[in-house]
């Protein structure tokens, strides 16, 4: 019977997180990375086809995987949203341990401007990626406008915490929790706020109707004053 191990992708990444504390998110670590793990000279081509930046957001892609299964295995539906989004940023933030010198290193190379245009290479585009997975980890199903604005502040939320959850020398990470704490009552306040205003305008005509009205001479919907005398 064969045995399957970890694929070259993978060997690549685990031989390349203790050398980018050192080298940085380099090609040249790349290369490094090919030689460690076994592979021959030029498999950073047939592997990761954009360079170290292919290997960083794989990276990525695989802290959201383990950010997903440890969501799963919370009691997710005794908890308030709240507490969900919460302990969906804790579990991704966890996920980093022990490379958070590497989540040091990729902050610094995710900063520079040619990473900043979105997809999956660029910063913007993989705090999306992590929003957008613990949205669905915790049972979001939204497909409307709301989907876009909850990934949108989550995505803030998670890249505003991150460099404060890697300066806290705390092993429980006390100052970044209360931090994040904060940061999640103040989208809860503004999800309070947006439920209010969709309360109080919901019997309000919407824009298309008030101009299909106004196309056709009239406004059906409100009443006219009368003129006097």
């Amino acid at each position: 019977m064969t045995e399957t191990g970890p694929s070259p992708r993978e060997r690549i990444l685990q031989a390349a997180l203790p050398m980018v504390a050192f080298e940085g998110w380099t090609d040249k670590m790349l290369r490094q990375s090919i030689k460690a793990a076994d592979l021959p000279e030029g498999a950073d081509a047939l592997y990761f086809p954009e360079g170290a930046l292919d290997l960083l957001a794989y990276w990525s892609e695989q802290l959201n995987i383990k950010t997903e299964e440890a969501i799963s295995a919370m009691d997710i539906e005794n908890m308030k949203i709240r507490d969900r989004v919460t302990q969906g940023v804790v579990a991704r933030l966890e996920t980093i341990h022990p490379f958070e010198e590497a989540a040091h290193r990729a902050l610094s190379r995710l900063a520079l401007p040619d990473t900043l245009l979105g997809g999956r290479l660029s910063g913007p585009g993989q705090l999306w990626a992590a929003a957008d997975t613990i949205w669905r980890a915790i049972g979001d199903t939204s497909t409307d406008a709301n989907y876009y604005s909850k990934r949108t502040i989550l995505s803030g939320v998670i890249g505003t915490t991150l460099p404060v959850w890697l300066n806290d020398d705390d092993p429980d990470k006390g100052k970044a929790r209360e931090f994040l704490d904060a940061r999640i009552a103040n989208v809860m306040q503004f999800e309070k706020f947006k439920w209010q205003v969709k309360s109080k305008t919901k019997d309000w005509p919407s824009l298309a109707s008030v101009l299909g009205s106004l196309r056709y001479g009239g406004l059906p919907k409100f009443k006219r004053r009368r003129r006097r005398g």
